[in-house]
């Protein structure tokens, strides 16, 4: 029988228990992954009662709570608690998504917290994004025009070719969509992924945009854009709501157009 050796860090133990102040009469438990890299333990689970009576409703709220009042050691990003920003993207009952999107009632029994899974973790709730920047950063995700826009004007659009936009966009780049796909897990450093990809497209249809050929080249690749086995974890688990896999497909479609 063949044996495997799971890397250092691979297996989480139970770790400390935080108990509700006392009088709290709704009481849920928050299960959230804990790892430092300031000592050489493995990861452990830290469970955290909440009183949700003296709590706002997401899942967001419980962690701001939590840190400010249980464990302030506790490690994780934030800014807009808009589902704009796309910091507080992690693992949430088994689903990658926004904690500032995730309302607690929506989960049942124990809130589990994990980080986004198949990512180096630089502390507790917090990934390191440094490959995903790096990617996105390659397909140049900004207007290239041959020619500066009029003085004192915009660069037109008609109302259709702005549709062609929409579902593009809205983008915040929290990463939830590449964090759950099985090719990025095999492929990550050379698949660009369902975001970096959603991204090559919103230029690519912008119609402003002169380098559509330029683009497309760039991303005719065997790994960067094939890898794409149409699994469609990307649009299951997208907290906004849009659907990667299709703008993939727009992808390879353009390319065997041309």
């Amino acid at each position: 029988m063949a044996e495997f050796t799971l890397p250092a860090h691979s297996k989480f133990t139970a770790g400390h228990s935080y108990k509700a102040s006392e009088g709290a009469s709704d009481v849920r438990v928050f299960q959230i992954y804990r790892w430092s890299p300031d000592d050489d333990e493995n990861p452990r689970l830290d469970s955290f009662e909440v009183d949700l009576d003296d709590c706002g409703p997401m899942v967001l709220d419980a962690l701001i709570k939590i840190k400010s009042e249980q464990d302030s050691t506790l490690t994780f990003r934030r800014s807009c608690r808009e589902g704009i920003c796309g910091s507080c993207s992690m693992n949430i009952d088994g689903t990658n998504t926004l904690a500032c999107l995730k309302s607690i009632k929506d989960v049942e029994g124990d809130v589990k917290i994990f980080p986004l899974p198949h990512m180096p973790v630089v502390k507790d709730l917090v990934p390191d994004l440094s490959n995903a920047y790096r990617q996105l950063a390659a397909i140049e995700p900004w207007l290239k025009a041959d020619e500066d826009a009029p003085e004192g004007e915009e660069r037109r659009q008609s109302p259709e070719q702005r549709e062609q936009l929409d579902g593009l966009w809205e983008c915040v780049l929290c990463f939830s969509c590449s964090t759950a796909c099985p090719s990025y897990w095999w492929n990550s450093e050379e698949y660009l992924g369902p975001a970096v990809l959603l991204q090559a497209y919103r230029w690519v249809a912008d119609s402003r945009d002169d380098k559509t050929d330029e683009r497309l080249d760039a991303l005719d690749d065997s790994f960067a854009l094939y890898r794409c086995h149409t699994i469609m974890n990307c649009a299951k688990t997208c907290p906004k709501g849009l659907n990667p896999g299709k703008a993939i497909a727009s992808i390879k479609s353009e390319i065997a157009s041309r």
